[in-house]
């Protein structure tokens, strides 16, 4: 609501004391950058270990008998078929097959799950589970917990060194190590690395500890975007939306192909068309010329100045070393050697497709 104040990490005063430089996102007041810089952040995660504070995120814990079908109403997703400890991306969808938001659900048990969802979306994701939920013997549990990633090539190391194990879980898999934790070899930067929920006293001692390593540095909110945005990552509100479904944003790799043709998940029917049709538009990775990066909301055109398709999230790569984007363009002008115009402060930029990610992905899968 306008006029609503931002709600603070529990960490907040550490960060304070890091010297944090903060700003408004998705309701919370979050770091956006430490005194090294965005650059000096971005760098130092691609090559040793970044630190980032991600309460913001919300955390529900789903259990009990009627935990999987309640998972597969609200999600396109075969609960059951997880194995033990493994997680998988998947979505809430509207009826309209519409993104409500991106999710990774980790199963614990054979009737335990675990769902990350967006802050933004927290109070939504929350809702819509609970109306779903209506017709399942399960129980949603929202956690209250500090919100940790650790992401790096170098972050394995760091953490084994400050106590935690981390041998047991390769990509995309998590546990709950101890009473009131849960830690995921997951991310949202293309590196490997960690993300660990846990309760804010054992944050606070745990946190010193990893900054005592020369390899750690505190990361900010605007790194953590040109991270993602190099690793070819959507971030919901802009890359997709209510608005954009699935197969138009590229991401159909994500539900099982069973599912696809059969599954009741909340949206299935509308989904189902899409396909049959065929998806209007497409995602795509874009390359502007030059040096000046294309922001979100810039709008393309064909060598013709017709319209063309739009970016939806854009900066520079400090590790691709060019300006890096994401955006829809129409499906039929969607291809390889495509040239496309965007006017930035009254220039015309050429911009063209580049496949994502802009750099690679180096998760540690086995």
């Amino acid at each position: 609501m306008a006029g609503e104040a931002s709600k603070t990490l529990p960490l907040d005063d550490i960060h304070k004391q890091a010297g944090a430089r903060f700003g408004d996102f998705a309701g919370w007041s979050m770091p956006l950058t430490y005194p090294a810089g965005v650059m000096k952040e971005h760098l130092h995660t691609r090559a040793h270990a970044g630190l980032f504070d991600i309460s913001h995120m919300k955390l529900f814990a789903v259990s009990g008998p009627g935990a999987v079908g309640l998972l597969n109403r609200a999600c396109p997703l075969d609960a059951a078929a997880l194995e033990p400890t493994q997680s998988k991306y998947t979505f809430f969808l509207n009826e309209a097959g519409g993104i409500i938001d991106d999710l990774i659900v980790t199963r614990l048990g054979p009737d335990r799950y675990m769902v990350v969802a967006n802050a933004g979306n927290a109070a939504a994701d929350e809702a819509n589970l609970r109306s779903v939920g209506k017709d399942f013997e399960a129980t949603i549990e929202p956690l209250d917990r500090v919100f940790l990633a650790i992401q790096g090539p170098e972050a394995a190391e760091v953490l084994e060194k400050a106590g935690i194990a981390t041998d047991a879980l390769t990509f995309m898999h998590g546990t709950e190590p101890r009473q009131d934790w849960f830690m995921s070899r997951s991310g949202y930067t293309g590196e490997d690395g960690f993300e660990i929920a846990l309760p804010e006293s054992d944050a606070r001692d745990l946190v010193p500890k990893l900054l005592a390593d020369e390899r750690v540095m505190w990361i900010g909110l605007a790194a953590r975007d040109s991270l993602r945005l190099e690793a070819g990552l959507c971030l919901h509100g802009l890359d997709i939306t209510p608005d954009i479904d699935p197969a138009t944003a590229g991401l159909m790799w994500s539900i099982p192909k069973g599912l696809r043709a059969e599954g009741e998940f909340v949206g299935a029917e509308a989904l189902r068309s899409i396909l049959a049709k065929g998806a209007q538009d497409k995602r795509v990775g874009l390359k502007p010329e030059g040096r000046q990066p294309v922001r979100a909301g810039t709008l393309l055109t064909d060598g013709d100045g017709r319209p063309a398709g739009r970016v939806t999230s854009g900066g520079f790569g400090p590790s691709a070393g060019h300006p890096v984007a994401m955006g829809y363009v129409a499906a039929a002008l969607a291809r390889p050697d495509a040239t496309f115009f965007a006017e930035v402060r009254g220039t015309r930029i050429p911009v063209g497709i580049h496949s994502l990610p802009f750099t690679p992905h180096r998760y540690r899968k086995g």
